[in-house]
Order: C-alpha cells, then sequence, then structure tokens
C-alpha cells in the first residue's frame, strides 16, 4: 500500500513538472493572446477623392477620372471603373455624352463625383474642372442601377465665367464666388434635400435641392457661403448627421492633396445643415479665409481653425522592431467620406492617401471613428480591421507606446511617432509628459504637456508587427488630435539582440556609392561604426571608389549599444573600381529605338506603366530628323543600369502636346522609391514649373519656368556628386547642392515618358543622350543647343584590367556578413523591394503580408551580449540564449523540480524506514 502511495505521488509530481512550466507560459502570454489573433485580409483600390454609398449589403465609393470601387466589409475592394474614356462601363460613352462638359472646363477628366439614392435611381453628380482655374461645370446623371449605366441629365450649375454674370446676377469673382465641383448631396435629419460643395476660390456653399429632380431649388444663385474665400485652400466638405449628439458634421480637407501640399482632414459642427459651423474652441468658420493681402494660397491664416483629425504621419518601424519596412503611416490623407450606421451608431472614415516614400501613388483607406465625452469624432490611429470597441483594463493600458502628435499645421512635414510611457501610476513619461487615466469601459484622458486630450483606447490590428495591439486616440479643445500605439516591453539585452539580428546593408557585393549606415535602432540603441579601410568606405558610410584594375575589400563593424549592453556584427564590403566617365547612350530615334554608340541594347515599347506591355510605337517629324511620337498610353523602357554613379548628364529635346501635373519625360530609379523624374509641368509646390523631382529623399529642384506646349524645348540636366544644374535652352535655370545619391546599383531602372504611377507623356521626344560618370560644362550644353554636334565623349569605357563587376580580388574574403549564424549575404535591406507599381489587391505601403513571421522577433543563437567598456571589445558574461520570459518559465519548472525531487525522496525514506 505504503508502494502504490508513492508510485502516486511519483506520478503528481511527474506531471506538475510538466504542466507547471505550460501554466506559466500561459499566463504570461494569456494578456497577448489577443495579439496572436488570426490576421486580417485586405485587398486595395485605387479611388481619389471616395464618396461613399451603400445599396443592399453592398458599399461603393464613386470618385475623380471616374473611378468607382465596391465593398462588402470595408476590407477587401474590387474596382468598379477608373478613367475617363469610352469603355468605361459607368456610361455608354462617357466622352460623348459629357462634351459639354469637357468643353465648358476645357479639360478631358472628371473630379470628385457623389451618387445619391432619389425615387428609386441612382443620381450621379459629376463635375470637371479646368484646374489651373475655377472654370467648372457640374451636372447630373441618372441610372437604374448603381453600377450603370448612367445617362446624362445635363449640367445645372458653372463657375470661371471671367468677366460674365454669374449665377448670382453679379460679375464672376474667384475670390468671392465658389468653384462648382466637390458635390456632397444629402439628406437631414427632417428629409430636406441639401447639396453642399466648393473647392479654394470663393469657399465652401450649401443650396436646397429639389427631391423630385436632384436640381437646385430655384433663385438660390451659389447657394448660402458656409466659410472659406480669397482662394484659401479648404475643398471636399462632406456632411454627417449624429443621432448620438444630434449635430451636423462638416468634414474638410485643408492644403493641397499631392504628396507635398500638407492635405489634412478637419471637423466642424453645427446645430443645423446649413450652419453656422463652429470648431472645437468655438470660432464660426464663416470668418476662415485667406488674407487676400498676402500671396495666394495663404495656409497662415486657415491652419488654426477647424478640429485636425488626422494629416501626414508615420508610425516608425526602428531597427531591430518586429516586421519590415520603415513602418505605417500616411501622406496628404484627405477628401474622404463617412459612413453612419445609424442602427449602431458606428462611424467610418473613407478616404484617399497617398504614403511615405511613395510619391503620388494613393489608395483608399477607411478607418473606425468614436465620439469623445464631448461629442466630437477620434480616429482610429490603423485602418479598420473588424475592431470595435471593448472593455479594457487599466492593467493592460501601462507600458511604452508610439506616440503621435498631429497638430494644426499645414505643411509637407510628415510627423513621426515618438516613444512615451504610460506609467502604472497614471503619469506619463518619455518625450512627452504628463498623466492618463481610465474612465468608464474604454474612455481615456491624457494631460500631455499641459493640454487636455480625450477620447478612447481600442484594440487594433498593428500592419507592421502584424499584431493587434492598444491604441489610443484623442482630441484636445484645441482640436488637435493624438494618437498612440503600444509597443512591446524589452529589456536592453534583447533589444541589442534584436538590432543585431535585423541590422543588415543589404547587397554589398558590388558597392559603387554611399552607404547608408544607421545610428540608432530600437529603443534608442546606438550603433558605431568602424572601417578596415576608412580611405574607402569611411565611418560613415561615404564611399570613395578605387582608382584601377581592381575591387577593393572592406570590413565594416557595427557596435551595437544600449544601457550596459553591447555587441558586434561585421559585414564585408566589396567596392569597384571608378570606371571612365563617357557617353553611354545616343537614341535619335530615326524610325527606331536603337542606341548608335552601340554601348547599350535599343529601347523597348511599354503600356502606360514602366513595368507593363503593350503600348504602340511612332515616328514623325522631330528636331534633327526623326522623333519619337508618345500617345499618352504608351512609353519606352530604356535599358537597365544605363547610369551608375552619382555624376551624369541627361539630354534631349521635348515638344510636348499636354502638360500635366506629375508626368515624367525622363524616369530612372534604383526602386520605385528612389528614383529622379524630369517633369515637363511640376507639381503645385513649385507653382507647375518645369523640374526635376527626386524621391525618397524628395528633391525638388524648380526651374522658374515652363517649357510651352506644342513647342521644341531642349532640356539638360547633370548631377556632379550631390551638386545638382539644370539648363532649358541653354540657359542655367536651377543650381542647387545635397542631390540624392539616386543611382546606387548596376541595375537601375529608366525609362521615357512613363513612371510606375502617373500618366504618360503626350508628345515627341528627340536626341536623347545620357552620360554616365562624366558631367558636361555649361559651355558644353549651350554649345550643342546651338549647333547640334555632340559634346566630345571621354575615351575608353572600364580601365583597360579590371575585374567584371562583382569579381572578387583572389585571396578576399567572400563578400558577405562574417558573424557566424547571421543572414547569408546580399539579404535586402528590410523595406526595400523591386521596382514597380502595386497592383490593387496587394499589401499596401509599409503593411507586411498577413500571417509572415515578423523577422527580428526571435534573439539570434549564440549571442554574446557584453557590458560596455572603453576597450574596442570585451568578454562579457554569456546570457541565456532565450527571451527573458522563457527563462523565468524554465526557472519555474527547474525549482517545482528541485522541490518535487526533495518531497519525494523524503517520502522514500520513510516509506523505506517504515
Amino acid at each position: 500500500m505504503k508502494k502504490k502511495l508513492s508510485r502516486r505521488f511519483l506520478a503528481l509530481f511527474l506531471t506538475l513538472v510538466l504542466l507547471v512550466p505550460n501554466l506559466a507560459f500561459a499566463i504570461e502570454n494569456d494578456g497577448a493572446a489577443s495579439e496572436q489573433a488570426e490576421a486580417p485580409v485586405f485587398k486595395d483600390v485605387s479611388v481619389h477623392d471616395p464618396s461613399v454609398i451603400k445599396t443592399g449589403d453592398t458599399y461603393y465609393v464613386f470618385g475623380s477620372h471616374l473611378a468607382a470601387a465596391k465593398t462588402k466589409d470595408f476590407m477587401q475592394w474590387d474596382e468598379v471603373a477608373n478613367l475617363v474614356n469610352p469603355d468605361n462601363p459607368l456610361f455608354e460613352n462617357v466622352v460623348e455624352e459629357l462634351k459639354e462638359t469637357f468643353d465648358w472646363a476645357e479639360s478631358d477628366t472628371l473630379w470628385a463625383a457623389d451618387v445619391i439614392e432619389l425615387n428609386g435611381k441612382f443620381y450621379m453628380y459629376y463635375n470637371a474642372c479646368k484646374g489651373d482655374s475655377p472654370r467648372s461645370a457640374m451636372g447630373i446623371a441618372v441610372a437604374d442601377n448603381i453600377e450603370g449605366p448612367y445617362k446624362d441629365q445635363g449640367i445645372f450649375l458653372k463657375s470661371g465665367m471671367w468677366d460674365e454674370v454669374s449665377p448670382d446676377g453679379t460679375i464672376y469673382d474667384a475670390r468671392i464666388h465658389p468653384n462648382a465641383v466637390d458635390p456632397d448631396v444629402f439628406f437631414d435629419k427632417n428629409g430636406k434635400l441639401w447639396m453642399m460643395y466648393g473647392s479654394y476660390s470663393g469657399g465652401i456653399f450649401i443650396m436646397e435641392m429639389d427631391p423630385e429632380t436632384g436640381e437646385p431649388l430655384p433663385n438660390q444663385g451659389y447657394g448660402k457661403k458656409l466659410l472659406g474665400g480669397n482662394h484659401s485652400r479648404i475643398e471636399g466638405a462632406y456632411v454627417q448627421y449624429s443621432k448620438e449628439t444630434d449635430y451636423y458634421y462638416m468634414y474638410l480637407s485643408f492644403g493641397g492633396l499631392d504628396s507635398t501640399g500638407g492635405y489634412n482632414m478637419r471637423v466642424v459642427r453645427s446645430e443645423n445643415p446649413d450652419g453656422p459651423y463652429y470648431d472645437a474652441e468655438g470660432n464660426d468658420m464663416i470668418n476662415v479665409k485667406a488674407n487676400p493681402d498676402l500671396p495666394i494660397f495663404d495656409d497662415a491664416s486657415i491652419e488654426p481653425y477647424g478640429v485636425k483629425l488626422m494629416g501626414s504621419h508615420l508610425f516608425k518601424r526602428e531597427v531591430g522592431e518586429a516586421g519590415t519596412g520603415i513602418g505605417t503611416g500616411y501622406v496628404s490623407p484627405g477628401h474622404n467620406s463617412v459612413y453612419y450606421d445609424e442602427a449602431t451608431d458606428e462611424q467610418y472614415l473613407i478616404f484617399h492617401t497617398r504614403f511615405p516614400e511613395k510619391g503620388e501613388m494613393h489608395q483608399v483607406r477607411v478607418h473606425k471613428m468614436y465620439m469623445n465625452e464631448d461629442g466630437w469624432p477620434v480616429v482610429s490611429p490603423y485602418r479598420y480591421a473588424g475592431e470595435s470597441l471593448e472593455r479594457v483594463e487599466a492593467s493592460d493600458i501601462s507600458g511604452d507606446y508610439k506616440f503621435i502628435n498631429h497638430g494644426k499645421d499645414i505643411s509637407a512635414e510628415i510627423k513621426q511617432s515618438v516613444l512615451v510611457t504610460l506609467n502604472d501610476d497614471g503619469t506619463i513619461s518619455g518625450d512627452v509628459t504628463g498623466e492618463w487615466s481610465l474612465s468608464g469601459e474604454n474612455e481615456a484622458t491624457l494631460q500631455v504637456d499641459g493640454k487636455t486630450y480625450k477620447g478612447v483606447f481600442v484594440r487594433q490590428w498593428d500592419p507592421t508587427s502584424e499584431k493587434y495591439v492598444l491604441t489610443f486616440t484623442a482630441l484636445s479643445n484645441e482640436g488637435i488630435a493624438i494618437w498612440g500605439s503600444k509597443t512591446a516591453s524589452q529589456s536592453d539585452a534583447e533589444i541589442v539582440a534584436a538590432v543585431k539580428n535585423d541590422l543588415s546593408l543589404g547587397d554589398t557585393t558590388n558597392v559603387i556609392s554611399h552607404l547608408t549606415l544607421p545610428t540608432t535602432g530600437l529603443r534608442g540603441t546606438q550603433i558605431t561604426w568602424q572601417s578596415s579601410h576608412p580611405e574607402i568606405v569611411s565611418e560613415d558610410g561615404k564611399v570613395t571608389r578605387p582608382v584601377g584594375k581592381e575591387s577593393v575589400t572592406v570590413t565594416l563593424t557595427a557596435t551595437i549599444t544600449k544601457g550596459e549592453m553591447t555587441d558586434t556584427k561585421q559585414f564585408t564590403v566589396v567596392v569597384l573600381p571608378q570606371k571612365e566617365g563617357k557617353l553611354v547612350a545616343h537614341y535619335a530615334f530615326e524610325d527606331n529605338l536603337k542606341d548608335s554608340t552601340g554601348n547599350v541594347t535599343d529601347g523597348a515599347v511599354t503600356g502606360n506603366r514602366i513595368d507593363n506591355t503593350g503600348g504602340t510605337s511612332a515616328f514623325a517629324e522631330g528636331k534633327v530628323g526623326q522623333a519619337a511620337v508618345f500617345d499618352g498610353a504608351s512609353g519606352i523602357r530604356l535599358p537597365d543600369g544605363l547610369i551608375s554613379s552619382n555624376k551624369y548628364t541627361v539630354s534631349l529635346w521635348l515638344n510636348p502636346q499636354e502638360l500635366n501635373k506629375y508626368t515624367t519625360s525622363f524616369f530612372g530609379g534604383s526602386s520605385n522609391t528612389k528614383w529622379i523624374s524630369f517633369l515637363p509641368m511640376g507639381h503645385d509646390g513649385v507653382a507647375n514649373d518645369t523640374m526635376l523631382w527626386s524621391g525618397e529623399a524628395w528633391y525638388d529642384a524648380g526651374t522658374g519656368m515652363k517649357i510651352p506646349a506644342n513647342e521644341w524645348s531642349h532640356i539638360a540636366f547633370s548631377v556632379d556628386n550631390g551638386s545638382i544644374k539644370i539648363y532649358v535652352n541653354g540657359e542655367e535655370k536651377f543650381a542647387g547642392e545635397n542631390f540624392p545619391d539616386v543611382f546606387t546599383t548596376e541595375n537601375g531602372v529608366f525609362a521615357l515618358g512613363v513612371n510606375y504611377w502617373d500618366t504618360p507623356y503626350k508628345g515627341l521626344m528627340d536626341e536623347l543622350l545620357v552620360y554616365d560618370a562624366k558631367v558636361l560644362t555649361a559651355e558644353e550644353i549651350k554649345a550643342y543647343y546651338e549647333t547640334g554636334e555632340i559634346p566630345a565623349e571621354a575615351p575608353g569605357e572600364e580601365t583597360p584590367g579590371t575585374d567584371p563587376p562583382g569579381e572578387e580580388t583572389p585571396g578576399t574574403d567572400p563578400p558577405g556578413e562574417e558573424t557566424p549564424g547571421t543572414d547569408p549575404p546580399g539579404e535586402e535591406t528590410p523595406g526595400t523591394e523591386t521596382p514597380g507599381k502595386e497592383t490593387p489587391g496587394t499589401d499596401p505601403p509599409g503593411e507586411e503580408t498577413p500571417g509572415t513571421d515578423p523577422p527580428g522577433t526571435e534573439a539570434p543563437e549564440d549571442v554574446t551580449v557584453e557590458p560596455v567598456h572603453n576597450e574596442k571589445e570585451t568578454t562579457g558574461e554569456k546570457l541565456p540564449d532565450t527571451a527573458t520570459s522563457t527563462y523565468n518559465t524554465l526557472l519555474i519548472g527547474a525549482i517545482v523540480l528541485i522541490t518535487g525531487a526533495i518531497a519525494f525522496l523524503i517520502v522514500r525514506r520513510k516509506t523505506n524506514a517504515e
């Protein structure tokens, strides 16, 4: 009997030994269980200025350029239509049906549309605008089915009739009268139909509409003015009534819509649909307008007003943090609509946005909104992924957060997150200080730097870490929004290990340009560098290519330090010798796409993007002999690697038939985020002047002039290790410094007339000259413009006897990272990708494919973390090769094992004694 008891005790003990570590692990991870829930799936579309309508169980958005899309869950979208052309399915032939509108507006496209259901039919309020003036027309088209085809009912409102009588009986004045675009048609709570509209110019106006015809009631002129004027940059008004608060909320976009325009979303409210509207500080918006005594588009006069909900921002990902890329954020988000579910009081903000380091590429995004204690909507920090408000415990809130303050400014600045801590005692420390509190189930109050913010705590999907995390969103009485996103707490040892695991320099086997050497990592980790050959690669990443026939192999050592912990990681860098400068390509377009130098291959016809097929080629009389004809739907893909240095000159003749913002003539890049683009018509930031534009580092080289349409102009630009000059017709028009080093590889992509995103070039081009590692002088460029004689090229290509690119000097270490156990050489820098426009339905910029394991989340094997000493290298005490949490779990198990063993021996001895 005693033996059976002993055996039972042993069996029970062994069971506990097996269960306790697992129970401890389960308890520790209970709070994170929801973080590991199934990842949401997104499918994205591009619709600029999306206006939402629901019919049946499907939500539709209609926007500019006759684009439309649909979804059932605000997460997975399908395109319905896009672009103004005879094939657009929303009309039988929109080009013919809306000819009167296009003729009046002197345009071939449409601006932001709005669709509403009236009398069992769907009414589309379309509009077109000239663009550089408020010459616009607005009309109605009607369909039985929301997806069309729509039948035009005619124009009902016009603007921009210079020196002529306007609809209100006075001579049209763009500072006072509206621009007839951006309609929002809605019913108020009493069933009365209204239309709010306007953009820039004289401001935002509202008109009462006839619910039978959908047209304005008679004798209103332009209607009632609500705000704006004097060309203030305010547009995209959208009104939503809330049963919860009994207010009408007018959402607006301030600033310019492009990536440098500072577009941002604001809201004001009123007890009546036709105003007056007030912001959170009680300012009557009728008084908000630009100062007529200041230059046009005076943002300073309007930026203090309205409640700013969201502007350009980035939840920044640091080296060592989970995920890849630079983080999650938006550039110039705006022109929104709102869907309000009356049954549940849930609200959804639907808008378009651009993205950090993605140029003018834009997509639709949807964020959930909640009313705060003061009756103002606060916007969730991350895109909607099916979440809703739930009970939050105070114990779940304490921890570290990425913090963003959206401010009130209108600027191109991307507000990057900083780190703050919400402490257990209700204080806030870090980059901002203050206090926090939780009331009710999820209501948040934060005192930050002397201001009070009210909002909610809500759990959301973080697309960078690919986890559900706790966030907060709140507004101040000054109309400023703050956001927070909780991030994992880690020890210094874990942080150093994560930074080491994630630190990468990309492919360092064929280096031809400066390297970016990170100096900081996760949670303020410091990274310092040492070079075995500082004369070739300096400790700040400056590369001086060797002269001669051999490459040089350099070892770079990174020292990673956080608190008292340190570690090192090494990289092998092969620097190729400097090549001789020369004319690498000359395309004369004499009825073909051949390079006359024989150095590179022929050009190839593309479709309307650099990375697709199709398109047509043609030739016509040019500046010299024949010229290439670009039809506005095709481009020419040039050979890869035309330029592979930070010294080059490009020269060509341009004769544009049309001038469109962002349309490129010459495009080149080492990725779809790192590029140069010569624009015959630049963006609003340079007053639409001809310019050379560069992405990623965002450099605007405006010439201060505009090349004309339907005339030949010679353009040339040169880059000499950061010094840039642009010439038009032989005359220098721009000179600047610190132009980014774009062509850092030998496989850059190049094209004429197309890029990854924008409207293709329409017109003629002739005599393309490309020089690599050679900069033409101002005298050479002027002489070429005047005589047509191609400047002499330097003799030779590579210095005779040099190794082929990528071939190593015998005896050198193989390229790559030397630390045993690290990733193999050639690993890409986190966040980089193959050039190419994202196909709708692919993962949005900065967001990872759901379900993949984010790199950097596990400590690498055999990591030695050392205390800091003055010596370059020290030998520290080796820490466990596991995360702290796992270590603690095993420790618990070991204690249980020892205790159980002792107890078992005591029982055994007692049994034997008896």
